[in-house]
């Protein structure tokens, strides 16, 4: 995914932030145990004298006295860490923390981005299209299961709220595991029964475990893919950089699939997509008003047989919610 000049400058400006914070929180920690251990601050300006005796014994090639100072130090800090201990202080309250232990805040490890610093591009294109607004509206906190009537649906013998409860089931089991297995889940029923809640309920749990996850609608996926394809002058940046990880990110959500202008071209592009996350071992959720014939009849057998074979198949039952809260208000 690549970002304009200015987007990664606001990137890298957060992490030195977070290395400011870590470096002040490491001196107050320091000042903290030398005002309660006085003896511990003795010590350290005891280790600097040595230091800088080394640093004019190097100079003069004094090779012996270097190595006797170099003992006279580490004793000096083992004396330091008893000190601590006894004080009740763990042995590395003084050493400086990370917001990422991964990369030590620095959005690299070695010549690659590091996972947060992809999170943090994809954030930053979330910023850009207002979706963290929408997540703290929609998540499983806000989530009313009282939506779903618990009258039983003749034909299935199961009532909307307990076919929500099991479908909330299957949404956290897949939160909970994400790490340890490639899942894919497919969410279908009528209009205004939660679907796009439900995805937007996972988006932010694993958002909030540094996961990248992207959402899209079916037709701005779809947009994606022709302008990436046949070029487009009047693309968006945020598109762009999409496009790059569509296929890499740890979650993709295709949202709405049904309502984007279908044709072969997109078909082809739709089962590039789903298969290549596939292959990759890449989660993805997909929600849709279409039944399970209507998406055989309006897919290629491909791309149904994908979805059939690979996918955690969930029908959503239940009236319009949004009706009912509009009735409610």
């Amino acid at each position: 995914m690549n970002l304009k000049n200015s987007q990664y400058q606001a990137i890298m400006r957060q992490y030195d932030l977070r290395q400011m914070e870590h470096r002040h929180q490491q001196t107050l920690r320091y000042e903290e145990l030398c005002n309660k251990l006085p003896a511990y601050r003795n010590l350290e300006d005891q280790i600097a004298a040595l230091y800088a005796d080394r640093a004019r014994a190097a100079v003069l090639g004094q090779a012996v006295q270097l190595q006797d100072m170099l003992q006279q130090i580490q004793t000096l800090q083992h004396q330091q860490r008893i000190l601590m201990t006894q004080a009740g202080y763990p042995s590395d309250y003084l050493a400086l923390t990370y917001t990422c232990p991964d990369c030590h805040d620095t959005g690299f490890i070695g010549d690659e981005k590091c996972h947060c610093f992809k999170q943090a591009m994809v954030d930053l294109l979330y910023r850009q299209s207002n979706i963290h607004e929408v997540l703290e509206r929609e998540n499983f906190d806000t989530f009313d299961i009282r939506y779903y009537s618990d009258a039983k649906n003749r034909n299935l013998g199961i009532s909307p709220r307990e076919n929500m409860q099991a479908v909330l089931n299957t949404c956290h089991d897949f939160i909970d595991h994400f790490d340890e297995q490639a899942r894919n889940l497919l969410f279908y029923g009528d209009t205004g029964v939660g679907k796009t809640f439900l995805t937007n309920c996972v988006a932010r749990e694993l958002l909030n475990t540094s996961h990248t996850v992207i959402y899209l609608t079916a037709f701005h996926l779809v947009d994606i893919l022709q302008n990436n394809t046949f070029g487009n002058d009047d693309m968006d940046d945020s598109d762009e950089n999409m496009f790059h990880y569509i296929l890499d990110c740890d979650l993709l959500i295709i949202d709405d699939l049904g309502t984007e202008l279908n044709n072969a071209f997109v078909t082809s592009q739709l089962f590039l997509c789903i298969n290549e996350r596939l292959l990759a071992r890449k989660s993805t959720i997909i929600s849709t008003n279409l039944s399970l014939d209507e998406l055989q009849n309006e897919y290629s057998e491909r791309i149904f047989s994908r979805l059939i074979s690979n996918y955690e198949i969930m029908l959503i039952l239940g009236d319009d919610i949004r009706i009912k809260k509009a009735i409610s208000d």
